[in-house]
């Protein structure tokens, strides 16, 4: 079974889903496979800010990602979000140093300067499509696609959490989390109001 994840590097949320993803490959026959995603791409046009970002800093590290994926490919971008929320071996509140993330994953560290250019705006804005497509643009960041053995495929955004279930509880999570995305008609879950997410 495989697990196609977006998602926008800087969301500590979806930071903590992807972890989520992480503990499920421990115990169910998954597979992650990521791609990038940006909550700057779909807030475009919008008469409000909902992100706080009026200066753009959130293309930064996703132009990055982009410009990890193309040349590096899909693991190598794991790799290099794992490090971004961890380079220093001590989980974080906020994605760290670019260059100290790619050093970190093992990737050239002038691939950073893909942050302040432009040239990668149209794999952000493909990949991206590309997941909101599955799902529509009514949602945000993550969004997973998983498809079974026998290519049928269940999509959803989130879950999101503020705290990481890890084990076994990842699993049930999985478990259900699948059974309610794949129920014909169904579109919309939601529990308490958020808290400030936990490090993951």
């Amino acid at each position: 079974m495989v697990a196609d994840f977006w998602f926008d590097p800087a969301c500590p949320y979806t930071w903590i889903t992807s972890r989520w993803l992480l503990e499920v490959a421990k115990v169910r026959p998954v597979e992650v496979r990521w791609h990038v995603m940006s909550l700057s791409v779909l807030n475009e046009g919008r008469d409000d800010d909902p992100e706080g970002d009026p200066e753009g800093y959130l293309w930064v590290p996703v132009r990055v990602c982009a410009a990890v994926r193309k040349a590096y490919g899909q693991e190598a971008l794991g790799r290099f979000y794992t490090a971004l929320w961890s380079a220093d071996g001590e989980q974080r509140d906020w994605i760290g140093d670019l260059r100290a993330a790619l050093a970190a994953a093992g990737l050239p560290e002038g691939l950073a300067e893909a942050g302040l250019s432009t040239e990668y705006d149209d794999l952000v804005r493909e990949s991206h499509a590309e997941g909101i497509g599955l799902i529509g643009e009514h949602v945000g960041t993550p969004v997973v696609a998983v498809t079974g053995g026998g290519g049928e495929r269940v999509v959803f955004f989130g879950p999101v959490v503020s705290v990481l279930p890890r084990g076994e509880q990842a699993g049930r999570l999985w478990d259900g989390t699948l059974l309610v995305a794949g129920t014909p008609g169904f579109h919309e879950l939601k529990g308490r109001p958020h808290q400030e997410p936990e490090p993951a």
